[in-house]
């Protein structure tokens, strides 16, 4: 039979870079029901409701802060060795269509601890909307894919391989969902070391979160300890920047009921 050769687009020859830079990480799973009851009513009172992708960014990067494992990655130059990072960086996974082909592109977010969520929310959803040219990240990405085959090896491997320059490139952590299209788990690949994704919200109020590592970075005990936190801050911290984001009409009546 014969077909038909088509050109690969250059995002998707950067997903195939990805994957090729996946593949050997010793990547493991751990999924757990979370309970989302305190978040959701929170949400639902907010002015202003924040995407998923921006509340597990925020959330996770709150662990982090508390749990210096989950900013640190493994390098292998000059030689083997963990390298801590100050701060969390996430990649948030953008599903978008380029040349006709859909596609996946990550967004760099920065400390998302250390801003507000509906900051980090309007970096997701620009992503989502702007040109790729109008971003930094992708721009970045674009710069380096269309470059020669062997160009762009040497790129990756110095991008991997030296802690600095991971966590540049690769970031401290990544998020990605299919939800927006259904329920479904996903189990991605990434270089890791730790990636977040999340299914919908169920009617029991809980949602269904993968948390994929790096084993040689840590074992599941810990990342079994690292869910249950980030139930607890999904409700707390999370839930409590939302519902100061409430209507202002809304908070000045609770306001006078107080008094």
């Amino acid at each position: 039979m014969r077909g038909t050769a088509r050109k690969i687009t250059m995002p998707r020859r950067f997903v195939a870079d990805l994957m090729r830079a996946s593949i050997r990480v010793p990547m493991v799973s751990l999924i757990r029901p979370v309970s989302i009851r305190g978040l959701l009513d929170a949400r639902a009172q907010a002015a202003r409701r924040p995407g998923w992708a921006a509340i597990f960014a925020k959330a996770f990067a709150l662990v982090a802060k508390e749990q210096p494992v989950l900013r640190t990655l493994y390098v292998k130059w000059p030689s083997p060795a963990f390298y801590e990072l100050p701060r969390s960086v996430a990649m948030v996974a953008i599903a978008r269509v380029e040349d006709g082909q859909d596609c996946v592109l990550p967004q760099k977010i920065a400390a998302p601890d250390e801003i507000p969520l509906t900051e980090v929310d309007a970096l997701i959803r620009r992503a989502k909307e702007a040109p790729i040219e109008q971003v930094p990240a992708f721009r970045r990405i674009m710069r380096i894919t269309r470059l020669p085959l062997p160009l762009r090896r040497l790129f990756w491997a110095i991008g991997l391989n030296f802690g600095r320059q991971r966590a540049n490139y690769f970031g401290s952590f990544g998020v990605t969902s299919v939800a927006a299209y259904g329920a479904g788990q996903l189990h991605a690949l990434s270089p890791g070391p730790f990636v977040l994704s999340y299914g919908l919200a169920k009617a029991d109020q809980t949602i269904d979160v993968v948390l994929r590592w790096d084993h040689r970075i840590t074992d599941a005990a810990f990342i079994a300890g690292v869910l249950s936190r980030l139930e607890q801050v999904l409700n707390t911290e999370i839930a409590a920047e939302l519902r100061a984001d409430r209507p202002q009409t809304e908070a000045k009546a609770v306001r006078a009921v107080g008094t």
